[in-house]
């Protein structure tokens, strides 16, 4: 069974080359409980990465028996509650694909076709981090997705800069038991890890396609955030590495301010930020770096302040930017008109779940990316440069442990009339970008230069610079 999960992670990446302080709490909480329950039990290294043996895997044994064109019909949603009445120029679909039969485990997708050409624009499948956080409620509703949830709880508003507008974009929650997602099978939850999601999510493609089969020969593509540099080829600010994102977020907060320089000599001098690691000075010293009441996911951005009374806002403004985010869209996607709507089962959905403790986690992605590079799949990874729980130094460190060649030097990139970010690129392809001006979460605070980011990956170009004139 592992050595099957484990080729079933490796053929999910497969497919990419087959098929042509409080808005953001309960994430960066949940993210820094999975890193510390990491030091508390013994890992893999690196991912194991086998070509997946012919049969263990076949796109038949889990379609035959439906009827996918009636299980499509069913999932189109006619209209979300409060959704404005004009503008809504595209589908979306609603709906669980199921994974195992056996165990009664199936996963919820939320689906958006492109207003414009949506035939001639390529899948991409998002996945959110966490490990264990919605990609419908923080990637659809806070980021990339057409709509963003308004402080009434019950009302929707375009977002200008949705996704959809370069793909046709899949939201999966996974893995069973996040959002919508679920299994009949309470043993499910205890295996939960990188080889059942990649599975899983092998499952849920092969399943999906024959439900739309006119998506089998587009180019796919498998975007996320955070931990989702697990299974994606185009990531934000990600987790890579242990080592190295927990080195690289002490120097972050030091290069920024945040602590001073003897905290960081004491770090630096004392932790080797790993397994071994355990010396009281270097806990001691670490105990030092407190970083006040900021967003560890932007630390300049405002934070959201609950009162005694239930009320809620945001501490200072950022254009476009609302760190109570989170609280109407928990409260709108838990709405039963908007279950219903969504197709979803009728519970008590939440946006993480309790469970973090991912199995067979890799302590560093650096092997997986290698073989991606060398199997000439593109691959994007771009840091908002305000993030300190997965740095922009933390993902520098990894990416030198790749021994690339550099084909196309650090540079500047342009949004709008000013600099959006740098680039870039490395022998194979591979691209690392930033964008300026951005938290952990790059599409809910710099929606335009996101949009822009992915254009650039879809095109295979690194993008624009465009100097400006008097």
């Amino acid at each position: 069974m592992a050595e099957n999960a484990a080729a079933a992670l490796h053929y999910l990446l497969l497919l990419v080359a087959g098929i042509a302080l409080h808005g953001h709490a309960s994430q960066e909480a949940h993210l820094a409980k999975f890193i510390l329950s990491r030091r508390n039990r013994s890992r893999s290294s690196s991912s194991v990465l086998h070509a997946p043996p012919f049969g263990i895997l076949r796109t038949d044994q889990y379609s035959a028996g439906f009827d996918h064109g009636a299980l499509k019909a069913a999932d189109k949603i006619a209209a979300l509650p409060g959704q404005p009445a004009e503008g809504v120029d595209f589908d979306q679909y609603g709906g669980y694909v199921t994974v195992d039969a056996s165990n009664g485990r199936a996963l919820f997708y939320y689906f958006v076709e492109a207003p414009r050409d949506a035939a001639a624009k390529p899948l991409l499948l998002w996945l959110n981090g966490g490990p264990g956080c919605s990609s419908l409620g923080y990637g659809a509703m806070q980021e990339l997705g057409p709509f963003r949830v308004n402080r009434d709880n019950k009302t929707l508003s375009r977002n200008n800069y949705a996704w959809n507008n370069a793909a046709n974009v899949i939201f999966l929650e996974s893995p069973a038991g996040v959002g919508f997602s679920y299994s009949n099978t309470s043993s499910d939850h205890d295996n939960t890890g990188d080889p059942m999601a990649a599975q899983d999510g092998y499952v849920f493609l092969v399943n999906w396609l024959e439900r739309f089969p006119e998506y089998k020969a587009r180019a796919f593509y498998i975007a996320g955030e955070s931990y989702a540099d697990h299974y994606g080829v185009l990531v934000g600010n990600p987790l890579l590495d242990d080592v190295k994102n927990s080195r690289g977020q002490y120097e972050y907060l030091w290069n920024h301010g945040v602590i001073s320089d003897e905290v960081w000599a004491d770090i630096a001098g004392h932790c080797s930020f790993d397994d071994s690691a355990d010396e009281p000075s270097c806990f001691r010293a670490i105990e030092e770096a407190y970083d006040g009441d900021i967003d560890g996911y932007d630390i300049y951005a405002p934070v959201c302040v609950s009162d005694r009374n239930g009320s809620y806002y945001s501490s200072s403004q950022l254009p476009g930017y609302d760190p109570c985010s989170e609280m109407p869209t928990m409260a709108y996607l838990n709405l039963p008109a908007v279950q219903r709507a969504l197709h979803a089962r009728e519970t008590k959905w939440r946006d993480c779940t309790a469970f973090t403790d991912f199995k067979d986690s890799p302590e560093t992605m650096v092997p997986t990316l290698k073989w991606l590079i060398d199997h000439r799949l593109p691959v994007w990874l771009f840091s908002g440069d305000f993030d300190s729980v997965c740095p922009l130094t933390g993902t520098r460190y990894t990416i030198r442990d790749l021994n690339l060649s550099v084909t196309e030097r650090w540079r500047p990139w342009t949004s709008g009339h000013e600099v959006g970010g740098y680039a870039q690129q490395y022998e194979g392809g591979f691209t690392f970008a930033s964008v300026r001006g951005a938290g952990h979460t790059v599409p809910s605070f710099q929606p335009e230069r996101a949009l822009i980011l992915l254009r650039s990956f879809l095109e295979g170009v690194l993008p624009p610079y465009k100097t400006t004139t008097a």
